[in-house]
């Protein structure tokens, strides 16, 4: 349970319900549909908010019949105006568009709440127990008792709770019937998007070489450092006239393994190896041999033996992967051409936030 925050249990649930929508943020999400999902625990009042009750009570928007008061602005711009603080001064010109971010978002949240009792819709208790228990699963939360006590942490109590996931599966519900139903991905898209996007899906090129090792060590002695490194360059010699490489690592290498088998390193890829030793191998050829490579434990001399270019992985192996960025992609494209749809029909009053500030 440690470590789990109720924003963490949030997106898990928006995870698991409709995959793609952003989890609970302390800033305004520029994703239209993430900031309509969005879900988390009630922001502190701002100083603003602290006022008289008037400027409280004043109002900030009316959407259609519904009031967005300006209580409700201040306390939600708290946490989007403390984190660009964090970042930076702000003057009063970037506090008042963050205010009206948030304010656009507020607008937003109200005209979705509105369509869902417009098209009745209802999230059963048998659903909420579900996405509770799903909540719970994917957190590692052991008991109904232990998700009390993570929530209570958040300062939230469980009923509390309960009426945000409630919300949240009525927007999903509302979101999977207004947009991501009507939303089609064709085949013709997919294999497009890999056509376009084939680097992305191709396999790293990998590399097959032999190593020699002479032993030295930090701690090693001058004179054993001096020693180690005449036979290194001797054996080096050998291996540039063209000695076998592969006996030559069996007679004179230090690492037990490479004795074993001929200082084979086996296949490999960017990333895998010590620093010193990728370097050198990324500048030989195969068949070529590298001057003496220092490391922290010795000294290698390295043969490339391969270079593998990448596969492709068929469209096949990842045309679920691309379905699925396509479909989470025209979902947000649709969502914000119907979520303009609706605010161009509804009636908006935006009040002077100067004047109520």
């Amino acid at each position: 349970m440690k470590h789990h925050t109720l924003a963490a249990v949030t997106t898990s649930l928006a995870l698991l319900v409709l995959v793609g929508c952003a989890g609970n943020d302390s800033t305004v999400s520029k994703d239209p549909m993430a900031a309509t999902l969005a879900l988390g625990a009630t922001a502190p009042t701002s100083d603003t908010a602290k006022k008289t009750g008037k400027e409280i009570n004043a109002i900030a928007a009316i959407v259609n019949d519904a009031v967005i008061t300006l209580n409700e602005l201040n306390r939600e711009s708290v946490p989007a105006i403390n984190d660009a603080e964090k970042k930076g001064t702000l003057n009063n010109a970037d506090r008042a568009k963050i205010r009206r971010t948030v304010l656009d978002h507020l607008i937003e949240k109200s005209l979705t709440e509105q369509k869902i009792k417009e098209l009745n819709i209802r999230v059963s208790e048998e659903e909420i127990r579900q996405a509770i228990d799903d909540v719970r699963k994917q957190n590692n939360i052991p008991s109904q008792e232990a998700l009390v006590t993570a929530l209570a942490s958040q300062g939230l109590s469980f009923d509390q709770y309960r009426t945000q996931l409630q919300e949240q599966l009525e927007k999903l519900k509302l979101v999977s019937m207004e947009v991501r139903a009507k939303v089609l991905v064709s085949e013709t898209e997919m294999r497009d998007y890999y056509a376009a996007n084939l680097a992305k899906y191709t396999e790293e090129e990998s590399f097959r070489a032999r190593h020699i090792f002479f032993k030295t060590g930090e701690k090693a002695p001058p004179a054993e450092i001096l020693k180690s490194q005449a036979t290194a360059l001797a054996v080096l010699a050998d291996a540039k006239e063209g000695k076998d490489f592969a006996d030559l690592a069996k007679k004179f290498s230090e690492d037990p393994a490479a004795r074993k088998d001929a200082g084979d390193l086996g296949s490999f890829k960017k990333g895998d190896m010590q620093p010193e030793l990728e370097k050198a191998i990324l500048s030989l050829k195969p068949g070529e041999i590298s001057e003496l490579v220092r490391t922290p434990i010795g000294l290698h001399i390295i043969k490339l033996e391969a270079r593998v270019a990448g596969a492709a992985k068929p469209f096949e192996g990842v045309k679920a992967e691309i379905e699925e960025i396509l479909y989470r992609k025209k979902s947000e494209e649709r969502f914000n051409q119907w979520a303009k749809e609706l605010r161009s029909k509804a009636s908006i009053e935006i009040k002077d936030l100067e004047q109520l500030h």
